[in-house]
C-alpha cells in the first residue's frame, strides 16, 4: 500500500483531547469518512485499521477516533466534535465526509446525523452514514427497538450487518428500513454474529467483504475517482 501515510492528531474535546488517526490517500481526497468503535475497543480495533487502510489505499481520506464511554449523547457529543474539527482543517479542505461506526459508534452517527439536519445551518457537508453492525435493540429485547434517529435521517445510509446478528434481527431491520425516508442499502453478511465472526470464514475474508461493500456504496453516492 504505498504512498499511504498515517497522522496521528489530538482533537481538543472540553477540557481533554480525542485521539485520532488520518489514513491519508496518496493523491488529494474532495471526501472523507469519519470512523469510529463500539462501546468496547478503540479507533484500532482490527475492523476499523482495516476498513481505514482500505479506503485510504482507495483514494478516500479516513479519519478514525477513540471516544471511551458508554452515554450515547456523550459519544454523539464527542463524533460532533470530530466533524467540526476536520470540516475547519486546514491540511484536508473536504467537500464533504460520512460518518460511519461499529455498532455503538453508528448509533452516535446516526444520532449527530439526526440532530445536524434539524439545525438552521444543515449545510450539506454530511453526505451520508455508514452503519457496521448496527445495534438495532438489546439481544432478546426486540420490542425495544433504536430506530427513531434512523427514522429521520434523509441522508444516504448504508448498513452492514451479520445475518446471524444477536442485536439486530434481520427482519426487524429491513422493516425499519422499509420506514425510512433515506435512500438506503442493507447488506448482509451471511451467518455472522454482532462480531462479524462467521464459522469457517478468516476475519481477514470477513473484513475483505465488508471494505468492498463499504466502498462501492460510497462511490455509488459521490462520484470517486476509481483507482
Amino acid at each position: 500500500m504505498s504512498g499511504r501515510a498515517e497522522v496521528k492528531v489530538k482533537i481538543p474535546f472540553g477540557n481533554k483531547y480525542l485521539d485520532a488517526i488520518f489514513s491519508v490517500p496518496e493523491k488529494k481526497s474532495t471526501y472523507g469518512v469519519i470512523l469510529t468503535h463500539g462501546a468496547g475497543g478503540d479507533m484500532n480495533f482490527p475492523h476499523l485499521l482495516s476498513l481505514a487502510s482500505y479506503l485510504a489505499s482507495h483514494g478516500v481520506l479516513c479519519l478514525r477516533f477513540t471516544c471511551k464511554g458508554l452515554n450515547v449523547a456523550y459519544r454523539t457529543k464527542a463524533f460532533k466534535t470530530v466533524v467540526e474539527y476536520l470540516k475547519l482543517s486546514d491540511d484536508y479542505k473536504l467537500s464533504g465526509v460520512f460518518l460511519a461506526g461499529r455498532s455503538m459508534g453508528s448509533r452516535a452517527a446516526a444520532s449527530l446525523i439526526r440532530q445536524l439536519s434539524q439545525d438552521d445551518d444543515d449545510d450539506d457537508f454530511i453526505q451520508g452514514l455508514i452503519c457496521l453492525s448496527y445495534p438495532l435493540h438489546r439481544p432478546k429485547l426486540q420490542s425495544k427497538l433504536r430506530d427513531e434517529d434512523l427514522l429521520c435521517i434523509r441522508c444516504p445510509v448504508l448498513f452492514v450487518s451479520g445475518s446471524a446478528d444477536e442485536m439486530c434481527e434481520k427482519k426487524l431491520l429491513e422493516g425499519v428500513a422499509s420506514k425510512m425516508k433515506a435512500s438506503k442499502k442493507i447488506h448482509w453478511i451471511d451467518k455472522a454474529n454482532h462480531g462479524m465472526a462467521v464459522k469457517g470464514r478468516t476475519t481477514d475474508d470477513v473484513m475483505e467483504e465488508i471494505n468492498a461493500q463499504v466502498f462501492s456504496w460510497l462511490r455509488e453516492n459521490v462520484q470517486l475517482e476509481h483507482r
